[in-house]
Formats: structure tokens, sequence, C-alpha cells
């Protein structure tokens, strides 16, 4: 997408207080001198006598040698021919010698004069820096080439995934129709399943689909608590077929149930669970929007593998529900970064792609520092111990965003 900000130029012209060209220019340029520096043959002097009236036939240059000490009485023979003593700036002559009330350290007018005019151009550049806006990054530019990368219609696909996100969310208090199973159970299965994820070294599409696929199922469909480990395992089973290459097999999912159940089993739960879920399977899960918005955010690897730790642990909490997908995806990705750099940063960039301001992300964000501060106590401690190795770079062990929950 090509970025529909345009970049504003300065004020100031750059021909008129720079020094490329002003020799060439028509008037004089005067530039900010010390005061000090001044010479003090144009100062008017208590004695007239002795004043020195310089040779002003040629103009003040860009940059005039200044003497600090009275010139040699030798030098000091006046120019019959030379013209009276005066300075110009933009056309306006000021006589040196008009000043009678000045004393020695007076400044000559055509200094204040140039000061104050630099300092009104040092104001507007102030002004007009900060009115300059943060310009929103054409994320797709690199990749035009690829086609791989669909940057003709990937904001269309985007665009639809926004619109039918919410047909694939499941209410909060679904558990609620449940009668022998509780928030508790589900959240248990879950952090059992990304272990098992973990073991099998599955793809992160899977782990996300199977989730949504145990929500809608256990929406629509009452279950016992013997058979909730039955439907987790079938979920993940499904999952595999839609996304994975190379599938587990139905005796991979049984042992890792500890032969709790037996082929038929699984098979009689899929051909149940598919007909439930109508064989909707090709829903937007936040993996789908963690992809776009971490390009949008320019992520390297360690702020990747923290995005993912913090949205896997939404997962297995069943309040977190209550958000769309791709709301957890960009405040997962917000959370991370104020957990890397300890200090708010959403750039317009990301607000653009992302289609959320930091204050809609910053309820979410709060609730995923608190999973993130106690992810290694208690006993669901599944995703801490995932991103704790090597593999994912340790991410659980990074400080968590504690300032965000001062606010």
């Amino acid at each position: 997408m090509e970025s529909s900000k345009e970049n504003r130029l300065p004020l100031i012209p750059s021909s008129n207080f720079q020094g490329g060209s002003r020799m060439e220019s028509k008037k004089p340029i005067h530039h900010r001198l010390p005061l000090g520096n001044i010479n003090l043959n144009v100062m008017p002097n208590k004695n007239p006598s002795h004043v020195n009236k310089p040779d002003l036939s040629r103009k003040c240059t860009a940059h005039p040698v200044l003497h600090h000490h009275p010139l040699p009485q030798e030098t000091k023979k006046q120019n019959l021919l030379a013209p009276t003593p005066s300075y110009q700036l933009d056309h306006d002559i000021i006589d040196i010698d008009d000043d009678e009330d000045a004393g020695d350290n007076a400044v000559p007018v055509f200094v204040k004069h140039t000061e104050a005019m630099l300092d009104e151009i040092d104001r507007i550049e102030e002004v007009e820096m900060e009115d300059v806006e943060e310009p929103v990054m054409d994320i797709d530019a690199c990749d035009r080439k690829d086609p791989l990368a669909v940057v003709e219609y990937i904001d269309d696909l985007y665009r639809f995934y926004k619109d039918t996100e919410n047909s694939s969310c499941v209410s909060p208090n679904y558990m609620i129709s449940q009668l022998d199973i509780n928030e508790r159970m589900r959240a248990i299965l879950i952090d059992w399943l990304i272990e098992v994820h973990y073991k099998f070294e599955l793809l992160e599409e899977t782990l996300f689909l199977t989730v949504n696929l145990i929500d809608r199922f256990l929406e629509l469909q009452a279950v016992i608590r013997k058979k909730l480990q039955l439907v987790g395992v079938t979920a993940m089973l499904i999952a595999c077929k839609y996304e994975e290459v190379s599938v587990p097999t139905v005796e991979d999912f049984i042992l890792i149930t500890d032969k709790a159940y037996t082929r038929n089993e699984v098979l009689d739960m899929e051909k149940l669970m598919m007909n439930i879920l109508q064989f909707k399977l090709s829903v937007p899960t936040p993996y789908v929007f963690m992809r776009r918005y971490l390009k949008a955010a320019h992520s390297d690897k360690k702020l990747e593998l923290l995005s993912f730790f913090l949205v896997e642990l939404c997962l297995v909490e069943c309040k977190m529900l209550k958000f769309s997908p791709s709301l957890l995806a960009a405040a997962a990705i917000y959370t991370a970064q104020c957990s890397l750099y300890q200090f708010k940063q959403w750039t317009k960039t990301s607000e653009w792609y992302t289609a959320y301001s930091e204050e809609q992300l910053l309820e979410c964000s709060r609730l995923m520092v608190t999973f993130h501060r106690k992810a290694g106590s208690g006993k669901l401690t599944g995703v801490y111990r995932k991103y704790s190795t090597w593999k994912y770079g340790c991410a659980a062990r990074i400080e968590p965003a504690l300032f965000l929950l001062e606010h």
C-alpha cells in the first residue's frame, strides 16, 4: 500500500541562509557574530576626532576580517575618495555615527536587527519540526517482485480477515452452558496441548487453529469431562490435516493420551466435530494477523518470539476470548515492544496497518502484562517452559512491562 502522507518542506529558502551561493546573491548576507568580535572601529567614540572612518566602498562580505586592537597610526590615513561610513542591510542605509547616545560597548543597529531576524527564523523552524507528522511506511515496497508476497491484493486479504474474524469468535461466557466442565478444565487442556504441540514440533498455525476448533465446538456441543481430552487431541488432529505437510497419525495421538481412547473413538469424535463445525476450518486466527503486524512493526527475532509468548499465554485464559484475534495480535506486539524497550511505542505505521490506536490496546495489553508476571508460577506453566528454552530465545525470562499497570 502506498503511503498517502506527503513530506513537508521547510519554510526557510536554502539560498538565503546557506553559504553555497551567498557571494553570487545581489543582497549581502549577514551572519550572526559574537558581539565581542565586532570591530572596535565601528563603535562610536566619545571623541569624534579619533574615529577611524573605514573604507566602505566595498560591502560587507560573508566572513569579514575582524580586529580586536586599534590599527597602527600609519594605517589611519583616510581615503578622501571613500563614501560616508555606512553599512547596508537589505537596501536600508544605517549610519554608524547617528547613534549619539551609544556608549563604548553599544551594539550596532544592524547587528541587533540581524540577530532578531535569525531568532525568528529559528522559532519558525522549531514550529515546523513540531508540525511534521511521523510518516506511514509502505511495508510491501520491498516485496513487489516476490510473487509469494501477493502485494497486489494483500490489503484486500486482510480487509477480508478483519470483516470475517468475528464470525469465528465465541462468547467468553460460553462455558456456562457446559454442565460437567468449566473454565479451569479448559485451561488445563490448552496448557497440555501446547506441550504436545511443542513435542510434535508442529507449525504455529496448527496450535491457534486447534484452540479455535475446541472453543467453537464446546460452545455448540455439551461434553462430559471424560471426553474433554478426546476433544482436544481430535481438534489437533484436524488442525494438522489442514495445516501440516507431515501429519501425525491417529496412533500418535492415542499414545500421547496414554491410550486413554481407542482409534474408533478418535475417528468418531472427528466426524462429530466436523459436522458440528460444518467443515468451516478457514478462519482468521491471531497467527494470521501476527505475521502482518510484525512486519509493520519492523520486528526482529527477539520481538517476534516475545510477541508469540504473550499471545500464547492468552490462549490458556478463557477471559481473553472477549478480544478479537486481530486485537490480540496487535496488543501482543505492543506489549512486547513495551517490555523490550521499557517505554510505550506504537508507530503510525503499526497503527495504520492494524487499525488500532494505542488507547484501544491498553486494556488487553495490561492483562497480558499480568499473565507475563505470573507465567512461571502456579500449575499451568506449559507456555512459560516452552519459551524458556534456547530454541525460543528464552523470551519468557524477559522482564514484563510493569509500568503499563501503573496508569
